[in-house]
């Protein structure tokens, strides 16, 4: 049998409640399993910024994972109303661990924030409080728990995560930023019905602005998502669609 493929989890580090003041390395338990169900071996990398090349070295790919806002800093801008939390040492520890995968060649997956910080270190910008903007009129931070669908996408033809879910789908929205200025070295692989980018392709790249792994144990479809991911890590551009559930 073939070794999986071993996919590096960015973390973030939450700090108990209790007088201990202990900080935890880790991310939701559904990443790992939405992996695990396409055949890839996930692993955490604590956000250590002077291990993160070699955490690039260890891993065959990266999943850079949902949590706070990025900071505005790292795209040229200053902080308006509505910028929610944030965590300088996660977005330099990621900062890091993307420029060394992407200096190895290895492919990097993103989520959510993993998309953002994606676009941005491409040299894209980002809406900082959608809210704010009234071009985007669809319900990006929806009120319902996952595993509720929210607002439906639509897929570019000919990028991976049209041959992995088809022309639409519906997924989840749990976010309040997202992507202004594409960055020129990705393709828009999504959009909102108003227009917002909602994933990206490029190079060994595949992000998505959505929460496939909070959705795909009831809604099959959206393990599609991870299937494009496997399908860029191994260079392909075609996979087997997942069927609509």
């Amino acid at each position: 049998m073939p070794a999986r493929p071993l996919i590096g989890l960015s973390t973030s580090q939450p700090t108990e409640a209790s007088g201990l003041g202990r900080r935890f390395s880790g991310t939701s338990q559904t990443y790992a399993e939405g992996l695990a169900a396409v055949g890839a071996l996930p692993i955490l990398l604590p956000p250590l910024p002077e291990l993160a090349g070699d955490h690039a070295r260890i891993v065959d790919a990266v999943l850079l994972t949902g949590g706070v806002d990025v900071h505005p800093r790292h795209f040229g801008a200053h902080p308006v109303r509505g910028l929610g939390e944030v965590d300088e040492g996660r977005d330099h520890y990621e900062t890091e661990l993307y420029r060394a995968a992407r200096t190895l060649g290895k492919p990097v997956f993103g989520i959510c924030r993993g998309v953002q910080m994606i676009n941005v270190l491409e040299g894209g910008t980002l809406w900082q409080h959608l809210p704010d903007h009234a071009q985007f009129w669809v319900d990006h931070a929806q009120v319902a728990r996952p595993p509720a669908l929210g607002h439906e996408v639509t897929f570019v033809p000919g990028s991976t995560l049209h041959t992995t879910h088809g022309e639409r789908a519906l997924v989840n929205s749990y976010h309040h930023q997202g992507i202004d200025l594409l960055a020129p070295t990705l393709r828009a692989a999504a959009h909102a019905p108003d227009g917002l980018v909602e994933a990206v392709e490029g190079d060994g790249l595949v992000a998505v602005q959505w929460h496939p792994e909070l959705l795909f144990a009831a809604h099959p479809h959206a393990l599609g998502t991870f299937h494009a991911f496997m399908a860029k890590m191994h260079g392909r551009n075609a996979v087997q669609p997942t069927p609509a559930h």
